[in-house]
């Protein structure tokens, strides 16, 4: 099978696209780049799609690799068959070709090995031939010096027989099946923990038990959590008796045989010693990384929805991070995000210099054209609103409160420290807070993903694979929505497709050096920024009033000569053209294809022609919370509040109500009639109604169902 047969196995398109798409990935090319740039080769495949034939095509060459070094050392063993060379070649299942290595695989001294060793092979093959007579006289024939007895021989002999049912390739398979079908988890509480405070979070566990195959994501990773704190104990199994019946069925040939009692004993120790705790484990395995999956995906949706966020755009903010005893702390930000100012004001408690922190509230926003405030979403949130909504300022200005997840380990960052050498963390959390309305996606980046908040059991998964989709995720909406190559932090521009820390470092030193960028062009002129980067990243690069007005689009520097056609072939120049709806309409995509830009690539030009430059996000909204809910003490069983998802899982969503507390609607409440994904209801950061259905205060949970 080559790799695209294999890739085509999974994935719904046609050979042709495949082997454009993975002969592009070959050369280096970007997924955002092919998706975006090179739709005519594979026939207008999605990134997601691309993304999945890249994992793929690498899974397939880590397939051959593995099967060509058991091949080999099978080989150096002088035991390689051409029949078992085929099996291994024609086979693309990782695990039907780790079982048929099994048997030749270096492992521990086996109690099988010690019979070996004393000569009780043979009379393990005459048990499995199951056509002789008086096992025990045959038996006497096998002692020596190390065994002793026809019983030692005996039992040698079961030993070795129960390795060759182990290693049976198709009765691990089969197996393998029915723990897929029927395998159910349980859990048992330890005792010594039981009444453990940290344990009573995972009560619901302390006696469970369901199908493993129909466990959910969040559920299974709750289980393994509670095991891994030691709390309770954790098992896969199925009926002893169907999984024996079905060896039996494989192994015992004839029933009145007196190798039949042997055999019998030899399945049960195999079964129980070898192969239950591995087909156990590989199942539970599976789950997870199934549940792993799930986990991910979620997190990987919620991400991307949160770094699309709605931009507030360049405007003069004025940041405050929240606090009582400490103080809210503020800043003054100009348009591009650039400190201008820094103070701290107290006017909670214990302080309670309200009328001051007014005042000067008043005179910054005066003094640096404040047009909007942005308060982060923590401890003495919901007060700093009320209290900023008292003044009365002399012209309208717009108060957000946004979420600060995130903001201190942003503050606490080497990337902070080189952004505000002479600023401590309580300026640059503010900082933080304020650019993040500017413009959510160039301000996140620089957060590690996992300290945003918006997973779901982020630490229990496969951390290689959740940082590997997560990064995947950021390029993706760095790349969708375009960067200012003025403006853009190292952090952001690191993302863009083609460019890496390393040439975002370059890049920063280069503007630095030499001022802004005024032409795409001159990105070739920055160190070790070769051709094949600047054909990667130009197009996702942004430049606001330069040399040429199509830099200020998404399209690619390759289709300039298109574009200048088309405005010559309507007697126009190119500036003309641009956002000119009835001279754009008016041009033929066919008439301007070529061996590279296809009729996708044309029409893409024009759209984007029309409006160049145009961010896919939606303008950013002020929301109002209830007023008169302050605190979970403020709520009572039938309230409908207006709230802003904050979290989507895989069991509902988490709603901010405007207190500390956010409350679950669990997929169920989202709507009426069944819900399969929490996410054809709702979005990350959408603006709903809720209802109260119960208030925990002690546990400090939160029970809503959504109104519509």
């Amino acid at each position: 099978m080559t790799n695209i047969q294999f890739i085509q196995t999974q994935v719904n398109t046609s050979s042709k696209n495949i082997e454009a798409t993975v002969q592009l990935l070959s050369e280096d090319c970007t997924i955002p780049f092919i998706s975006r740039y090179r739709k005519d080769q594979t026939g207008n495949l999605d990134e997601v799609v691309i993304e999945q034939i890249a994992k793929l095509s690498k899974q397939y060459d880590e397939i051959v690799k593995r099967k060509e070094s058991i091949i080999k050392s099978i080989e150096e063993q002088g035991q390689l068959t051409p029949e078992l060379a085929k099996k291994i070649q024609d086979s693309f299942d990782l695990q039907e070709i780790e079982d048929l290595y099994l048997p030749y695989k270096k492992k521990k001294k086996t109690k099988a090995d010690v019979a070996r060793e004393n000569g009780l092979e043979p009379l393990a093959k005459i048990l499995m031939a199951q056509n002789a007579d008086d096992i025990e006289f045959i038996a006497s024939k096998y002692l020596n010096d190390k065994v002793t007895n026809e019983d030692d021989a005996l039992q040698g002999a079961r030993d070795i027989v129960a390795e060759w049912i182990n290693e049976n390739s198709y009765i691990r398979k089969n197996l393998r099946r029915i723990f897929q079908r029927k395998a159910v988890v349980t859990t048992k509480v330890v005792k010594t923990k039981k009444d453990d405070e940290a344990a009573q979070k995972f009560n619901q566990y302390f006696d469970w038990s369901e199908p493993i195959s129909k466990a959910p994501s969040h559920r299974l990773l709750a289980m393994l959590r509670a095991e891994a704190e030691g709390f309770v104990k954790l098992n896969v199994e199925i009926e002893n008796e169907e999984a024996l019946d079905y060896i039996e069925e494989n192994v015992i040939k004839n029933n009145r045989s007196e190798a039949k009692p042997h055999l019998e004993l030899a399945i049960k120790d195999s079964y129980k010693r070898l192969l239950e705790p591995a087909i156990s484990n590989e199942t539970l395995q599976e789950a997870k990384a199934k549940a792993d999956t799930k986990a991910i995906e979620v997190f990987a949706g919620n991400l991307s929805q949160l770094l699309l966020a709605p931009p507030l755009g360049e405007k003069r903010i004025l940041a405050i991070d929240p606090g009582y005893r400490s103080g809210c702390k503020i800043v003054c930000l100009d348009e591009k995000g650039d400190l201008l100012y820094n103070e701290t004001i107290y006017p909670h408690q214990p302080q309670n210099e309200t009328a001051m922190a007014m005042k000067k509230i008043k005179s910054m926003v005066n003094a640096y054209n404040i047009e909007a405030i942005s308060i982060g979403n923590g401890t003495a949130s919901r007060e700093t609103e009320f209290f900023i909504k008292k003044i009365a300022f002399d012209k309208p200005v717009q108060v957000f409160v946004v979420s600060e997840a995130g903001a201190s380990v942003y503050s606490a960052s080497k990337i902070a420290r080189e952004e505000f050498p002479n600023y401590d963390v309580t300026v640059r959390g503010s900082v933080s807070i304020g650019r993040r309305l500017s413009d959510p996606l160039a301000e996140l980046v620089k957060i590690d993903p996992k300290s945003i908040g918006v997973g779901q059991y982020q630490h229990d998964v496969d951390q290689t694979k959740l940082k590997e989709e997560l990064d995947t995720v950021v390029m993706r909406c760095v790349n969708s929505v375009g960067i200012n190559i003025n403006t853009a932090s190292k952090s952001l521009l690191s993302y863009v497709s083609g460019i890496g820390e390393k040439m975002a470092e370059n890049i920063v030193a280069f503007r630095s050096e030499n001022g802004p960028f005024d032409d795409r062009k001159q990105l070739k002129k920055v160190p070790r920024l070769g051709d094949k980067a600047y054909q990667q990243a130009a197009a996702f690069i942004r430049i606001k009033e330069g040399k040429n007005p199509l830099d200020n689009s998404a399209v690619h520097p390759e289709a300039y000569p298109i574009v200048e056609k088309m405005a010559k072939d309507l007697g126009l120049k190119t500036n003309d053209l641009i956002a000119n709806k009835e001279k754009i309409s008016l041009i033929k995509p066919e008439s301007y294809t070529n061996e590279t830009i296809g009729i996708l690539s044309v029409k893409d030009i024009l759209k984007e022609l029309e409006k160049p430059g145009l961010d896919p996000r939606k303008a950013a909204k002020v929301f109002e919370f209830d007023p008169n809910v302050k605190t979970i003490k403020d709520l009572r069983t039938g309230m409908i509040l207006p709230g802003i998802v904050n979290n989507i899982t895989a069991f509902g969503c988490f709603v901010d109500i405007g207190i500390k507390e956010s409350g679950l609607v669990h997929i169920s409440q989202l709507k009426e009639g069944y819900v399969s994904d929490v996410n054809e209801v709702v979005k990350l950061h959408q603006h709903v109604q809720v209802k109260i259905v119960e208030v925990d205060e002690e546990r400090k949970r939160i029970q809503l169902t959504m109104v519509f």
